[in-house]
Order: C-alpha cells, then structure tokens, then sequence
C-alpha cells in the first residue's frame, strides 16, 4: 500500500515556479531538487514535483498538456479556515497567479481556486464536517 503520494507537474520556468509556491509558504527538500526539478513539501506524505518541461518529456511518450488551454488535473488541498482559504487565494493572485472560478461556499464548505504561473488548477478548500449534511 502507497504511503505517500508524489504529483509530477511540468513548469517552465522552474526558477518561477519555485518563488510562486515559496511566496506561498511552501519548502522544498533539497535531496530531491536540482536544476530539472524541485520537491514542493506540501505535507508529510504529499509532494509536488515541479519539473521543467524538458525533464518531465523523459517519463512520457505522450505531448506535454497545455494546461492554460486545458485541464489536466484539478489539485485540491484543505485549509484550515474559510480565512486561510481567502488568505491564500490573495497571496497567490498577488504572486501572478490568475483566478478562474469565482468562491463556492456550501455552507459547510467553502472553497477557491487558483491558476499557478503554468496553468495548473488548485482548489483550496475549509471543510466543516459537523455542519455536513446527512
């Protein structure tokens, strides 16, 4: 059974990318980064390998996704509070990322979402499970 999870994302500028998620208060391990790639820690056990388009063609046969023309995958992680959701959709739209869904609050979730430097589609999202309905 997998214990960690390990999303490969293509960037192309992976000096950008790296500043983008720092500014969002992301690290990176450096045993697992170089001038190709860059471990994003987004938890103990999920990570985000920002690769530079060139790295990331050796793993695939297939094109590269333009992911500002089209969804590749929908990344979504949890906050804390519905602040911490609005919190880090500021910071990211500060940092050059674009916003492509307006909020959803569902009562007892909120959520937003970001478009980072490359297209790629984070969701960001408070989840309240006592005010879940049945």
């Amino acid at each position: 059974m997998a214990t960690k999870i390990f999303i490969n994302l293509p960037v192309k500028d992976l000096n950008k990318s790296k500043t983008f998620f720092a500014g969002l208060g992301f690290s990176f391990n450096p045993q697992f980064s170089d001038e190709n790639a860059a471990c994003m820690i987004i938890s103990d056990s999920i990570f985000a390998m920002l690769l530079t388009e060139a790295y990331f063609q050796t793993f695939t046969k297939k094109a590269i996704c333009d992911a500002t023309q089209s969804t590749e995958v929908l990344i979504a992680l949890d906050a804390a509070s519905r602040e911490e959701v609005e919190q880090t959709i500021a910071k990211a739209k500060e940092l050059g990322a674009s916003i492509y869904t307006d909020p959803a609050d569902q009562g007892w979730m909120y959520q937003h979402s970001f478009a980072d430097l490359d297209g790629h589609q984070w969701e960001v999202a408070y989840v309240d499970v006592s005010q879940m309905p049945g």
